[in-house]
């Protein structure tokens, strides 16, 4: 498949790398038609701590994936993120099989939770700005009371195998979601409003040039 192009809308003073190997959130910066190169962080991810909250869990996450990857490139913009879905003080990580796919779709139904979507932004040294900027985004979603055998063919298709919460809004499964209030791009896992907004006051991140008559 020919991948799209995409006519610059930002550009960058600095190069970016993004400490991710997941295609949605490549698609994101891609849309911007930014040049960036990818650096999947060669760490173990953190597991939950008993009794951490899900967004301090979500934030810690992010930083680690973060300075990891930044300690290789100090004079470039590093973003990495983590997004994970909380049901109260629950966190609903990747299901390990089919049966516990099922089984976190059946206690989303109905149901409103959070995703949150942790940001850790390193800078370039030498800036003369915080080298290191995170925060976190969440978003309330709210599932239809589906059926448990329309959720069993949802699980058929694989799509929720490797999706926090066992399910993906921008593909398949947005037919399970009623309602959203917050962003969307945190859902899929890239805050791009607060990262354009924080690049922006840094600097960094500039509206594209006029391209010259043809």
């Amino acid at each position: 498949m020919e991948t799209k192009q995409y006519r610059p809308l930002f550009s960058l003073s600095q190069p970016l790398v993004l400490a991710s190997g997941s295609p949605r959130r490549q698609l994101f910066l891609q849309e911007w038609g930014l040049e960036f190169s990818v650096h999947v962080p060669s760490i173990d991810e953190p597991l939950p701590m008993q009794g951490e909250a899900p967004a301090a869990y979500a934030l810690r996450a992010a930083l680690a994936k973060g300075r990891a990857v930044a300690a290789s490139h100090p004079h470039s913009i590093v973003l990495a993120a983590d997004t994970i879905v909380a049901l109260g003080h629950s966190i609903l990580g990747k299901p390990p099989h089919a049966a516990a796919a099922l089984a976190m779709l059946q206690q989303l139904v109905g149901k409103t939770h959070q995703v949150i979507t942790a940001v850790c932004l390193s800078l370039p040294q030498g800036q003369g700005l915080p080298q290191e900027q995170s925060f976190t985004c969440a978003c309330d979603v709210t599932f239809a009371p589906w059926s448990s055998p329309v959720l069993a063919a949802y699980v058929r298709t694989g799509e929720p195998m490797d999706k926090a919460g066992a399910y993906a809004i921008q593909g398949q499964g947005a037919f399970l979601v009623s309602s959203i209030h917050g962003s969307w791009s945190t859902v899929v896992g890239l805050p791009v409003t607060e990262i354009a907004q924080r690049l922006e006051a840094a600097g960094l991140l500039h509206p594209a040039a006029k391209s010259p008559a043809a």
